[in-house]
């Protein structure tokens, strides 16, 4: 299975070799290990809630899996991604990449990271001390996906082309 939507937490060294076993030829493997933060937008974090549509979320990151093995036909991918309640320094998001060589397998893993990270319909909640607020989706995101040619509009901007934080 390349693709996981779960509340357990996810041991590495089992995912990496689950994925590599798939194909000994293989000469690099690169991943991605997304934590929750402790502090965000200037405010200590204490949780932050992961929601996502069942099915809906899955095929999102099954349509990932495919575009990184279009334009990598000989890389191999996983993606494990939480929902619930976690906290800080919780794992959140596993990508992974198999490949010939360590420079493709860190850019399947970036161009997953990126793409997820626009595409995937994950909403995320962080309380704060002083509450709780939705994390709005990133210009900066947005632009991380831009570079591998693909548009995306889900940051919304300001007049002057900041993030509107709301």
């Amino acid at each position: 299975m390349t693709v996981r939507v779960q509340t357990a937490d996810f041991d590495l060294s089992a995912e990496i070799a689950a994925l590599r076993a798939h194909n000994r030829k293989v000469g690099a493997v690169a991943c991605f290990v997304g934590t929750v933060r402790d502090m965000n937008d200037g405010d200590d974090v204490v949780a932050m809630e992961l929601e996502h549509y069942p099915g809906m979320t899955e095929k999102a990151l099954e349509s990932i899996v495919d575009e990184a093995r279009r334009r990598w036909p000989d890389s191999d991918v996983l993606i494990v991604h939480r929902v619930g309640k976690l906290y800080p320094l919780d794992q959140i998001v596993l990508a992974a990449a198999t490949a010939a060589h360590r420079g493709e397998a860190f850019s399947v893993c970036e161009f997953v990271m990126d793409y997820l990270k626009t595409q995937a319909p994950f909403w995320k909640k962080e309380t704060t001390p002083t509450g709780s607020r939705w994390v709005d989706a990133r210009v900066a995101d947005d632009a991380a996906l831009a570079r591998w040619g693909i548009e995306a509009s889900n940051a919304s901007t300001d007049a002057g082309g900041e993030p509107d934080n709301g």
